[in-house]
């Protein structure tokens, strides 16, 4: 693949530069600055590019927001030395989010999945008719010990509102993220449903409405033991839903 390589740290660009070429892919450009890397994709027309965050003039997320409005924008894959930009990125349309020093494996991984990306699914991310309308993500970024992962939006059965934070489960466990339900609430829309003012479900592994006492109801997911309560404001557009399904 063709790659450029953005960040305005020089030893961060050579090792970047080396992994790149010692896995058989081609550098085509490098630069120091956001506005640096716009000028060599047009240039350039690069398959990836690997663009740091705090860089003087332009940041990262700036430059990505910009990359994604070209007509044949790259992948972007972030290599930074900062996990809070996380949910920032990833709402600017980034495949990956390494932390530095970037590991090889995690980056000859993004790099794989950038490859699979044909050029059809990448206009399906960026390209929208509307251009107000926001482009969705297909990952959550968390913060867990392992540090910053991605959970695929395919692999979550629901979020709940736990204190200042947001619990998701999903089919490897649970991790914890500072979005509001409301946030994924709006940016997902249909793929997502309420049924309480503290949890919202993916309604890919929604099962079954089950009534319990006292004319309560919860839902039941596939695959897993797990149950949500409903609450009775909910109640009404859920059976809608599940009708029309």
């Amino acid at each position: 693949m063709r790659i450029v390589i953005c960040d305005d740290e020089p030893l961060a660009r050579e090792r970047l530069v080396r992994i790149v070429q010692e896995s058989g892919h081609k550098v085509v450009a490098q630069a120091a600055t956001g506005a640096e890397a716009i000028t060599a994709v047009k240039t350039t027309q690069p398959d990836v590019i690997l663009l740091d965050i705090r860089m003087p003039e332009m940041d990262g997320v700036r430059c990505a927001q910009a990359l994604n409005a070209l007509e044949h924008p790259p992948a972007i894959i972030f290599v930074t030395a900062y996990d809070h930009y996380a949910i920032a990125a990833f709402k600017a349309n980034a495949i990956g989010y390494l932390l530095k020093p970037a590991n090889k494996d995690e980056l000859l991984e993004a790099l794989s999945k950038a490859k699979n990306l044909n050029a059809a699914q990448l206009n399906a991310i960026r390209q929208l008719e509307d251009p107000t309308a926001r482009p969705l993500r297909e990952n959550i970024a968390a913060r867990t010990h392992r540090g910053m992962e991605l959970i695929p939006l395919k692999d979550i059965y629901y979020f709940t509102a736990d204190q200042k934070y947001v619990k998701v489960r999903h089919k490897g466990g649970i991790v914890l993220i500072d979005e509001t339900l409301k946030e994924l609430e709006q940016e997902f829309g249909e793929r997502l449903f309420r049924v309480h003012r503290n949890a919202i479900i993916n309604l890919g592994f929604l099962d079954y409405l089950e009534s319990i006492d006292s004319g309560q109801y919860q839902v039941r997911f596939k695959n897993i033991d797990e149950t949500l309560a409903v609450s009775r404001r909910h109640l009404p557009a859920l059976r809608d839903k599940i009708q029309s399904m």
